[in-house]
């Protein structure tokens, strides 16, 4: 047992010497190596670039795709409008009192009361008349009469004229107003030059 101790213990320093030489450190020389910032900047420059750019062309199209929606709702707007004066006035050409009285102006008479043939009997059903213009058939309609509360009768009153004696009088009296105007005329200016 004594024996084997001394072996382990003559073991030890051996191993801890080679142990010591693996461990030695070296000193080496420093080597200056930079990594090149140019590829990594190069690369963020164009990310932004591209990104400005992408950004500026989608804000573009989208400006142009509002004005052009604005553009077709006006144009929208435009044939609506034109839509609807176009079904009033149509409404308008089909109006009947407007057919009617174009007819009237055509020289066409309302037609008279017509008969009726039964096919089965051959019996002639109704009494036919002729249209005749003497009758004209009214086409529009009268308005509805007022009621007396507002609507009386007129009150006239009859004033004699005044009798003229030609064209002296008038002058006489022109002057006789004008000077009289003159006259107020400068005591009016008078009165003021006291007030002052």
């Amino acid at each position: 047992m004594s024996s084997t101790v001394a072996q382990v213990r003559s073991r030890m320093p051996r191993i801890a010497e080679v142990a010591v030489e693996r461990a030695r450190l070296t000193v080496v020389p420093r080597r200056r190596t930079r990594a090149t910032r140019m590829p990594f900047v190069a690369l963020v420059s164009i990310v932004l670039l591209g990104g400005v750019v992408g950004l500026l062309l989608f804000n573009t199209s989208m400006q142009q795709a509002s004005f052009a929606a604005t553009a077709l709702q006006q144009q929208a707007d435009t044939l609506a409008a034109r839509q609807q004066s176009l079904e009033m006035d149509l409404d308008a050409l089909r109006d009947p009192q407007r057919i009617a009285a174009r007819a009237q102006k055509l020289g066409m008479v309302q037609s008279g009361n017509p008969a009726f043939l039964e096919l089965g009997t051959g019996k002639v059903v109704g009494e036919p008349s002729v249209g005749t213009a003497a009758t004209p058939f009214r086409i529009w309609q009268l308005p509805p009469p007022k009621p007396a509360a507002i609507n009386p009768a007129p009150h006239v009153v009859t004033v004699p004229a005044p009798e003229t004696d030609g064209g002296s009088s008038g002058s006489s009296s022109g002057n006789s107003s004008g000077d009289t105007g003159r006259s107020g005329g400068g005591n009016h200016g008078h009165r003021d030059m006291k007030n002052r």
